[in-house]
């Protein structure tokens, strides 16, 4: 690379109308510090931190489309009014920062109805309902979730509508919906998890037929000119469970129906899965996907310097470098890749005095 030559990690990326400042993207984390589903303090410090740092995209969390959709009592959601008008001010923050506002729509399905992390992690002693393609618990201890009916099933596809329309009215820009780590949708395209014998289990095309209905529906209600991103499992990392061949032929059909990301993530159906866990080892995934759907993808897991997201987009392996616990550790990630890549990166006016 000349000194003239600006890294991948730090070039804009057009999604629809959308431009994205750089590539770097902001991961959606669970915080479990709402209430109600309502977002507060913490998310704005949180959020803000990372829009000031240079993320080029700041996801947030898996936001519940439902109050028995939240993976715990304390998730953020947007079933109702109130949480699109409390996350407006977070959104204007991130925009005035160029940070691209993102949300992830989600459905904790089996997994739903748990403490939070630092509390344990368990099931909750309050009664949810638990929804699920088959009555199968994710692990000992955990509640035997509910079949989900055809009614029920019609009811979350209008869950996820009117959450994608709050969505709008908070003025995010992007919207992923979650069909990943073992949550409603996932459970549906995993053989592991769906057992069903009517038009929803079975064959591929049946399992596929819940969560491509709901990235329909989603993409239809929000607007033409920004993009939809689907996070999908490519690999339960189980025998006879979801894999990366299912996973290709799943991004095909969401390509026709307009989505313009696949962001590529793995596991979480079972809680005995041997994850083959080390630096990027989910970077083989998303380039498969991007080759063989022909779809933009964004790569995932432990990646965690400048140099190494450089070299996963120089091999063609991603469009967009998701980080996570990277984040947690430094809000100020881009502008330290930034440094390492010898790329210029605009610092916060109230940062300069310490710019080195």
């Amino acid at each position: 690379m000349t000194s003239n030559a600006l890294p991948k990690l730090f070039t804009p990326l057009s999604l629809r109308e959308l431009t994205v400042k750089n590539r770097i993207f902001m991961s959606p984390m669970c915080q479990y510090s709402a209430r109600e589903g309502v977002p507060g303090p913490w998310h704005m410090v949180h959020l803000g931190s990372r829009a000031v740092g240079g993320a080029g995209l700041v996801m947030i969390e898996a936001t519940a489309v439902a109050p028995n959709g939240r993976i715990s009592p304390s998730d953020t959601g947007l079933w109702n009014q109130k949480q699109a008008e409390a996350f407006k001010p977070i959104v204007d923050f991130l925009e005035s920062f160029g940070a691209t506002p993102a949300i992830q729509l989600a459905h904790a399905g089996r997994k739903a109805g748990t403490l939070e992390p630092w509390n344990g992690g368990g099931p909750i002693k309050e009664r949810w309902d638990i929804l699920a393609p088959s009555p199968k618990a994710f692990s000992e201890g955990y509640v035997v979730p509910r079949e989900a009916s055809a009614v029920d099933i019609e009811n979350v596809l209008m869950q996820f509508e009117t959450a994608t329309h709050h969505a709008r009215v908070a003025g995010f820009k992007v919207i992923e919906v979650h069909m990943a780590h073992g949550y409603l949708l996932h459970e549906f395209l995993s053989p592991l998890t769906n057992s069903r014998e009517d038009q929803y289990g079975g064959t591929l095309e049946n399992r596929m037929r819940f969560p491509l209905e709901v990235a329909r529906r989603v993409r239809d209600v929000w607007p033409a000119e920004l993009p939809v991103f689907v996070r999908v499992s490519a690999e339960d990392w189980v025998p006879g469970g979801w894999d990366l061949s299912q996973t290709i032929e799943l991004c095909r059909k969401l390509k026709t129906f307009g989505i313009d990301m696949i962001d590529v993530s793995s596991g979480g159906t079972v809680a005995n899965a041997k994850i083959p866990v080390a630096p990027g080892f989910q970077v083989p995934l998303s380039k498969a996907i991007r080759q063989q759907a022909n779809i933009k993808t964004a790569a995932v897991g432990l990646i965690t310097s400048g140099a190494q997201a450089e070299q996963i987009l120089a091999s063609d392996s991603a469009d967009v470098i998701m980080i996570g616990r990277e984040f947690l550790r430094d809000p100020y990630f881009p502008l330290r890749a930034a440094r390492e890549l010898g790329a210029e990166l605009a610092w916060p006016d109230q940062y300069q005095r310490a710019r080195p």
